[in-house]
């Protein structure tokens, strides 16, 4: 199947402008400077043949194919980057972790949700267990079995596998390292997306054998505790052998053009808005 992988947000926890920050970059008029909090949205058509169990985000489709797309991370710019991309729908959401950046949107599902709902079920919402511990704490009033506020978000917790297979494809979790956290990022056909990675564990490049489309952070050149540097994403992506790169959780200590100018062939800044073709 052929879908897109479309960057919704490449900025960091602070974004981009960084809030009283007056660098080059916060004030920079490319709109390629202006990165929201990071996320990412896969979408594909799945066809009757394709055959992947129940659907999920309810309901029955067209004999012709439906549309699916799926959400990694609803940080808190979600309901800005869901109106730019002009969301109707969203099949299932996986999380990476449970910081604030990647996760305070989940309750702007809410209205995706009702409609959701209406055919056939909630929203399922994959996360490992931190994840869902800050999921259940946060939005206690819409996750809690004792919930009984009545516009709560209709959504679902489930538990994160090694595969978890959403309208014909395969969301592989690839163990990675936030500093000392584990977290997941995911592997989905001929793609990945690795976000807030310092170190990833010698088993989890096994997972990432063909991969050619390799979304990863580069947060800047300075070496910081919990996120890789440009150079040390350029060295996983040359390991990997992706033919294409895009560095997402950018800081604002990398322009856009400026920073693009000194990478290798093949690798790039992502920004906001941007898709490309993958193989799912």
């Amino acid at each position: 199947m052929q879908g897109t992988l479309t960057f919704l947000g490449t900025g960091t926890s602070m974004g981009v402008p960084t809030l009283a920050c007056q660098c080059s970059v916060c004030t920079s008029p490319d709109p390629h400077d202006r990165r929201l909090r990071p996320s990412v949205l896969v979408k594909w058509t799945e066809h009757p043949l394709d055959g992947a169990g129940p659907a999920v985000g309810g309901g029955s489709e067209p004999a012709g194919g439906a549309e699916r797309i799926v959400v990694i991370d609803t940080g808190p710019d979600f309901r800005e980057q869901a109106l730019r991309e002009r969301l109707t729908r969203v099949d299932a959401v996986f999380y990476t972790h449970g910081h604030a950046d990647h996760v305070l949107g989940m309750d702007d599902l809410r209205p995706l949700s009702f409609i959701a709902a209406k055919k056939g079920g909630p929203i399922p919402l994959y996360a490992d267990r931190e994840a869902a511990e800050v999921l259940e704490r946060t939005f206690s009033y819409t996750i809690s079995p004792e919930a009984t506020y009545p516009n709560r978000a209709r959504v679902e917790l489930i538990g994160l596998g090694e595969h978890n297979v959403v309208g014909g494809v395969d969301f592989v979790r690839v163990p990675l390292l936030h500093g000392v956290q584990s977290i997941a990022g995911y592997r989905f056909g001929n793609a990945a997306y690795m976000t807030d990675v310092s170190a990833i564990p010698e088993t989890s490049f096994a997972l990432l054998e063909g991969v050619e489309v390799l979304a990863i952070s580069a947060l800047r050149h300075e070496p910081h505790p919990s996120h890789s540097t440009v150079e040390q994403s350029v060295e996983w992506s040359r390991r990997i052998g992706a033919t294409q790169t895009w560095f997402t959780h950018i800081s604002h200590d990398l322009g856009h053009e400026e920073t693009n100018r000194t990478l290798p062939a093949g690798v790039r800044l992502a920004y906001d808005g941007l898709s490309v073709p993958v193989t799912l």
